[in-house]
């Protein structure tokens, strides 16, 4: 089969950052899917994973483990073959998933994933449509309703929520999720398109991230809010984060810091701070593992729907290196709203 994986960890603009290889078609294990992908998206994540570990290219630390590596974690596809104690799932059925950042990614024909971690993908719309949401709104959800505690059903409707950097990939997701769950939502975002599409999402009120949060809000009629969520930058943004929170209020945060956080400004308000990673469930194979199943399964429902609305803003074309690269690079550029999508392979 065909797989864009890399063999070294190199930067973006490196001329052998990924390459083509031919890997054996992967056979199943008793609770796999064994998927035929036909769209993926890139995320963050995927650059993370990729990034050189030592300046010199040809230094042992930047040997890829195993090698090739091949990255993805979003895919569209159709299950092709099945483990023998798969029960959700039969062959022809069409899917989507992030998958498990221990097992080989997306970027490739075929893929094994648990049956656990799969949604039915959402019926009326395009591959590339499907294949942008799975890991952002498993992100997404997760964040509001498992790590903030809000409830996804409409009980806490009305309660506002941050969103810091609305229009990312998981931003976008999250604006639309607590629109539905009828949070009042407030997103940051720094240009003027970025603020244009977290207000066509659903924000009611927009911020720059790059000047005085509370000051902002302030001008709203905002001093305190019981959740917030970091979806960018938590060393920039904690401050305002311990500030603006509410007494016995929660903090989320998707991304790590780089300098140690003063956690005791949150001691006499009770504030409890939270860390959100997709990859935790399937990672150390939790007793609620499925969970993630069944969230896909709920945001495909909301999708077709209308509930939800796909996140994807550009399809780069065919699954490939060149096309990899360019996703990659974009992302490390630090300025994509929505989702890059690739979608198929060449013949």
């Amino acid at each position: 089969m065909k797989a864009i994986g890399f063999e070294r960890h190199l930067p973006v603009d490196h001329p052998e950052v990924f390459r083509a290889f031919d890997l054996p078609v992967p056979e199943p294990g008793s609770h796999d899917l064994r998927v035929a992908v036909e769209a993926v998206s890139v995320n963050p994540v995927d650059t993370k994973v990729r990034a050189p570990r030592h300046a010199d290219p040809d230094h042992p630390d930047n040997r890829a483990d195993p090698a090739p590596r091949v990255l993805g974690f979003d895919a569209l596809g159709v299950v092709d073959a099945v483990g023998d104690s798969v029960t959700r799932f039969q062959p022809g059925d069409v899917v989507f998933y992030a998958g498990d950042i221990g097992r080989p990614g997306s970027n490739a024909e075929f893929q094994l994933v648990d049956e656990a971690i799969v949604g039915h993908a959402p019926r009326g719309i395009e591959p590339a449509d499907a294949a942008a949401l799975p890991l952002t709104a498993l992100t997404a959800w997760e964040t509001l309703f498992d790590r903030l505690g809000l409830a996804p059903d409409g009980e806490d409707a009305g309660t506002p929520i941050l969103l810091i950097n609305g229009a990312g990939g998981v931003g976008s997701m999250a604006i639309q999720l607590a629109r539905a769950a009828g949070l009042r939502v407030i997103a940051t975002a720094s240009r003027p398109e970025s603020r244009q599409w977290c207000l066509d999402l659903g924000a009611e009120v927009v911020v720059d991230h790059f000047a005085d949060l509370p000051a902002q809000l302030a001008e709203h009629g905002i001093s305190e809010i019981p959740a917030i969520a970091c979806f960018n930058d938590l060393d920039r943004h904690y401050t305002a984060m311990a500030e603006l929170v509410a007494p016995q209020g929660r903090l989320a945060s998707i991304v790590g810091n780089k300098s140690p956080l003063p956690f005791q400004e949150l001691r006499n308000k009770s504030v409890g701070f939270f860390w959100e990673y997709m990859f935790t469930r399937p990672r150390f194979d939790t007793a609620d593992k499925g969970r993630q199943g069944e969230i896909l399964d709920t945001v495909a429902t909301m999708v077709e729907e209308g509930r939800v609305l796909t996140t994807r803003h550009e399809v780069l074309g065919e699954i490939s290196a060149e096309n990899l690269r360019a996703a990659h690079r974009a992302l490390e550029g630090g300025h994509v709203i929505g989702k890059l999508v690739l979608s198929g392979f060449s013949d």
